[in-house]
Parts: structure tokens; C-alpha cells; sequence
């Protein structure tokens, strides 16, 4: 080997020992970002379940690339790293396969005139407001043939009959706008007023922790009682707690309309357009050696965040069936389908996990094993299109099946271990039960097998070495 090949070769040592030692650095700082502020920007414009909060991608995006580099989600969601990515001048670049986070993403991320917004804004809300009220007779007509039979049971169970007036009135005038980025933004809008914390203008609760159930009691803004007139006289907490005032979808658009402009973001010097596509992450249409950083967080195992059960009240409004829906379901990762499903061969830690939960319940078992397979083959993807000498940092939520810890940390790193992966290191950070919305309440019970997978996450470092 000549002197100068043994010279860059010493420089590759060098800059691959500073890169893990500032991963290693990051991973030990204080991840939990408890007390901070994290709906600045775009990041409040909808409801997500499990989203992580916008300093965490933020952290190792600054810490660990330059403006103009590739930072990659395979698994984007909300779109929180390709926000962040947006704002600190980095390419970013965005997969999922839920049509939802696709949308929402692509408003976050795109350039949009404020004035613009608010005088178009302003006549989908005057224009749907008097054909709500002038012509409810062919927005019902109009209703009774928009859906297939199975999504219109599922419509008008979940929805009252005024507040499905309203909506079909909203949606009908968003999609006359023409401008495909104002349509795309008020599609959102009328996304966010179904899916929130509290339902929203459906009739449901916890739509945003992904495990809606019906109210019992239901009013309408006068007070009247629409339904659940025997519950409705018992005075007791339960009852109070599962009583619902119908809200108007034409001032809930208005309200959110305006809390989400204060949020626009406006390009600047250095700012690049991210490329946000639906893509399986287990097939990333990505050449070899391209990514400068991955930050993501995977589902969790066995849809313990079951998303398109919440997703579905908004995307049936936007074109989509119930029936087209639940097959995409079937798509994600960590789902409980096991039809068609390629089995990978496990390290054996994640070998013994897999074996202890199908001695309990044989099809959790292999429900396990389907997700470890899929993330093996998402961790090869992501040491495939990682250059050398990059690294990837996971977000992952622990797991409870069957009564047993899934060990998803040391899973996960055994699986990124038999890829090629260097194993930097591992943080834990404490959710804030207060700002990040989990199917738990803000006060632990570890008795409850949903609240015991849903207090801390591990971030997982891991580096491409060469």
C-alpha cells in the first residue's frame, strides 16, 4: 500500500472515531426534553399519535451533519425529522405508507402564502356555512351516495347527521380550490377538527391515542340530548366523562385554521425541498451510500399504536373506503396479520423472546417474529443507503406481550449487530405524558398492560463503519 492510501485511511479512523464519539456524546445527553415547547412551526398543525418531540431529531441532526446534507425518516409519520431537517437547512427525505402522514407531511413542509390562506380560507368557510344552512336537503341527498355501504355504516355511526352536513359542505368546497398546495393544506385542516385528543367533531374520544370509543351521551350545542336519554339522568363521574357536546366542523375549521398559520413556514436562504414519497421501508427506492443520517422511530410491536383505527375518520372524508383502509393496515409494520408474511431467520436473544411468547400464545408469537423480520429487513435498507461512516439513530417504545418484556433495545441492536451495524450505544428518555398523546393516562397504573410499554423509550445509536 502506498503512503497516500494509508494517509486517507488514517483520516477515515479519524473521522469515524469523532463521529461515534459525538453519537456517543448525544446519546448521553438528556433526551427527555421535558418542559419544552414542541408545537413551534408546523408541528402543531395535526394530531399524531406517538410522535416524538421536534428536539429530539433536532439534536442529532445539528449534532452530526452539515447544511446541504441528506437526513432520511424511512419511516416518517408526522414528518417531525423532516421538519426539523427543513429548518436547519438539510435535505430531507420522507417514506410511509399511511396516506395520512403522506399528506401531512407534504402541508408541513411546503412554502404557502399567509394571505393567500386566509382569503381563500375565508370563502371555503362562507361558501360551505351557506349550503350547509341554505341547502342541507341535497348535502343529505348527496350523502346517501358517497360511500359504499360499509363506509357509510361506518360514517354514520360515528358521525351525527348535522355535523356530517357540515363536513360534506367543507370538503366539497376545498376540493374546488385549485391550487393543488391550498387544497393539500385545507384537506389537513379538515383532518385536524376529526382527529384530536378529544374526538373532535366526531363522536368519538381519544381519536389521536389511536383506541376511540363511542360517547354514551351525546348533546347537541343547545343542550339538548341526541342520544343516551336514560344515561343521561345519572349524575355519576363515569357518566360525565362519557357525555360529548356536538361541535360545529364550520367553527372548528375556522379555529384551527387560524392556530395553524401562525405556524406557516416561510423559506429562507439554504432552505431545500424534502422529498416526501409514499415507500415501503423495507424496499427504499434509494441508491447505495446516499444518506448522511437516518433519524426514525418504528412502530411498536403487535399495533399496540394501532394508527389507521384512527386515521380512517378522517381519510374516509377524503376519498378513501373502509374496506381499501383495512388492507392497507395489514401493510404496516407491526401488524397482527400473518398472511403471506416472510419469516427471517433471528439472532438468538431475539430467538428466546420469540419462543417464551409463543409457549404463552403461539400466534402472538409469530405475530412477534413477523416484526422482528420486518425490521430486519428495514435495518438492511438503512445500512444499505447510509454512507460509510454515517450513522442512524431509533426511537423505540418498549413492548409488553403476553406478560413479557420484548427487550425491544437489545432486539433491535442484535438485528442492527448482524447487518454490519456498529452498536454505539443506547439512551433511554422518559415520555412526558403530557405532551405526547398514548393510549395511557397521565398517572401510571402497572397493572395496565397498555400504560406498562408506554412510559420510556430507548434511542439506539448505531454507525456504518466503512
Amino acid at each position: 500500500m502506498v503512503q497516500g492510501q494509508i494517509d486517507v485511511n488514517l483520516q477515515d479512523v479519524r473521522a469515524n472515531t469523532s463521529y461515534r464519539d459525538t453519537l456517543r456524546d448525544l446519546l448521553g445527553h438528556d433526551l427527555n426534553f421535558h418542559g419544552q415547547g414542541n408545537g413551534y412551526q408546523t408541528h402543531n398543525f395535526h394530531s399524531f399519535p406517538a410522535k416524538f418531540p421536534p428536539q429530539l431529531p433536532r439534536e442529532f441532526i445539528l449534532g452530526l451533519t452539515k447544511p446541504g446534507e441528506v437526513v432520511l425518516d424511512p419511516m416518517a409519520g408526522s414528518g417531525t425529522t423532516i421538519v426539523e431537517a427543513l429548518l436547519h437547512t438539510r435535505c430531507g427525505i420522507g417514506f410511509d405508507i399511511d396516506p395520512l402522514a403522506i399528506m401531512m407531511m407534504r402541508a408541513k413542509t411546503t412554502e404557502l402564502d399567509p394571505e393567500r390562506i386566509a382569503d381563500v380560507g375565508t370563502i371555503i368557510s362562507r361558501n360551505a356555512a351557506l349550503t350547509a344552512n341554505e341547502q342541507p336537503d341535497a348535502l343529505n341527498r348527496q350523502l346517501e351516495t358517497r360511500w359504499d355501504a360499509k363506509t357509510k355504516t361506518f360514517v354514520d355511526y360515528w358521525f351525527a347527521k348535522e355535523t356530517q352536513v357540515e363536513l360534506l359542505a367543507l370538503i366539497n368546497e376545498i376540493d374546488r380550490v385549485l391550487d393543488s398546495r391550498l387544497r393539500l393544506f385545507f384537506r389537513l385542516i379538515l383532518s385536524g377538527i376529526i382527529i384530536t385528543k378529544s374526538g373532535g367533531v366526531s363522536l368519538a374520544f381519544d381519536l389521536a391515542h389511536t383506541r376511540p370509543h363511542k360517547a354514551k351521551v351525546v348533546k347537541a350545542a343547545s343542550g339538548e340530548i341526541l342520544f343516551g336519554q336514560e344515561l343521561a339522568i345519572d349524575p355519576s363521574p363515569r357518566v360525565s366523562l362519557l357525555t360529548k357536546t356536538v361541535r360545529s366542523p364550520l367553527a372548528e375549521f375556522d379555529k384551527r385554521l387560524r392556530r395553524s398559520m401562525s405556524g406557516l413556514i416561510s423559506y429562507q436562504t439554504g432552505f431545500r425541498q424534502p422529498l416526501i414519497q409514499f415507500g415501503d421501508a423495507q424496499q427504499l427506492p434509494l441508491n447505495d451510500d446516499s444518506i448522511d443520517l437516518i433519524v426514525t422511530s418504528p412502530p411498536y410491536l403487535s399495533n399496540a399504536i394501532d394508527y389507521m383505527r384512527a386515521h380512517k375518520f378522517s381519510l374516509v372524508w377524503l376519498g378513501y373506503s373502509v374496506e381499501s383502509l383495512g388492507t392497507k393496515r395489514k401493510e404496516y409494520i407491526g401488524g397482527e396479520s400473518l398472511t403471506d408474511i416472510e419469516f427471517e431467520e433471528m439472532p438468538e436473544f431475539t430467538n428466546q423472546i420469540i419462543a417464551r411468547i409463543s409457549q404463552i400464545n403461539r400466534s402472538k408469537g409469530r405475530i412477534a417474529h413477523r416484526y422482528y423480520s420486518e425490521m430486519a429487513r428495514v435495518l438492511r435498507e438503512m445500512y444499505r443507503v447510509l454512507k460509510p461512516g454515517k450513522g442512524a439513530v431509533l426511537v423505540v417504545g418498549t413492548s409488553i406481550v403476553q406478560g413479557i418484556d420484548t427487550q425491544i433495545d437489545r432486539c433491535l441492536t442484535d438485528l442492527g449487530v448482524a447487518c454490519g451495524f456498529e452498536v454505539v450505544g443506547v439512551g433511554i428518555r422518559q415520555i412526558d405524558r403530557d405532551k405526547r398523546m398514548l393510549p395511557a393516562g397521565a398517572i401510571a397504573n402497572r397493572n395496565s398492560q397498555i400504560q406498562q410499554r408506554m412510559h420510556s423509550e430507548y434511542v439506539i445509536g448505531l454507525h456504518k463503519t466503512f
